[in-house]
């Protein structure tokens, strides 16, 4: 490919596909998160402040 930094894939649809949101996370999820990544808390937080 060119450029080398390219991207490329095969995109597959279907009329029937149904997508979903994601929802905020909650604070059981983002110890559980940090405890499993072994990681600060403060750090995950921050990360993941976005979501």
């Amino acid at each position: 490919m060119f450029p080398a930094a390219s991207v490329s894939g095969w995109y597959f649809s279907h009329p029937q596909s149904r997508y979903f949101g994601i929802s905020r996370i909650d604070e059981d999820q983002l110890q559980d998160y940090a405890q499993r990544k072994s990681m600060p808390l403060e750090v995950c937080r921050k990360w993941l402040s976005p979501s």
